[in-house]
């Protein structure tokens, strides 16, 4: 049976002051998705590029948010945005940061880069960096969870952010056998700018990860989760 939707849509944020870069990453990121074959064709676009959601969805489009916190933006604002693009009927799925595979995917990209250091999981902490904000709470909750459920498998879990405190520069001070994981989906201007500087200041000195997004697993994940939301239709 044909799926009740045309294409998938991978939505990002996407950078306002130099959108073209974000959007030509979230379409790679989209062409990469589409060889794991989700069943559908895959487009990306970001919320910053002019044009760019209006172009690709429609109201028989499923929408992949790739976010890491499911909250305000993800329930009010995006279904806004595609209502102004002329999609209020699309279908939005639940953001990347939601994915129940990614604790997994987590503590092997620690434990990967740990090992590589010559520490033994029960040595090492695990920096988790976050955007965070001042009005909401999405960002700090979905951390939180993510620490509670990989700190098992590590010495300890410490958690830190861009906007909210426990900042990053205060919360890095002082670790060592440590290995820094940014909780982002993509590559863009806290991960850029704000994340290293935090870490410059604290004196951190273990392995900086890129953010869980960028992951080779992660267009896999993608697919699974739009393959896996067609079939529970049937």
């Amino acid at each position: 049976m044909r799926p009740p939707f045309r294409n998938a849509v991978i939505v990002s944020h996407g950078q306002p002051g130099d959108p073209g870069p974000q959007q030509q990453a979230i379409e790679d990121l989209a062409r990469a998705v589409a060889r794991h074959d989700p069943a559908l064709p895959v487009m990306g676009a970001t919320l910053a590029m002019p044009g760019a959601l209006a172009s690709v969805a429609g109201d028989d489009s499923l929408i992949y948010p790739m976010f890491m916190a499911e909250g305000w933006f993800t329930r009010s604002e995006l279904p806004r945005r595609l209502a102004q693009a002329g999609a209020p009927g699309a279908r939005i799925l639940r953001p990347f940061g939601t994915d129940p595979a990614l604790p997994g995917l987590i503590t092997a990209k620690a434990h990967a880069a740990a090992a590589a250091q010559g520490w033994g999981a029960a040595d090492t902490t695990l920096l988790l960096t976050a955007h965070g904000s001042g009005r909401s709470q999405a960002s700090f909750a979905i951390t939180t969870a993510l620490a509670d459920r990989i700190a098992p498998h590590f010495a300890r879990i410490v958690t830190g952010f861009v906007e909210q405190e426990p900042f990053i520069a205060e919360a890095a001070r002082g670790l060592t056998r440590a290995v820094s994981l940014p909780l982002f989906a993509l590559r863009a201007e806290h991960v850029l700018d704000d994340l290293p500087a935090a870490l410059d200041r604290a004196g951190f000195a273990g392995p900086r990860l890129d953010p869980i997004g960028l992951a080779p697993e992660v267009p896999g994940l993608i697919a699974a989760a739009i393959r896996g939301y067609i079939l529970n239709l049937k």
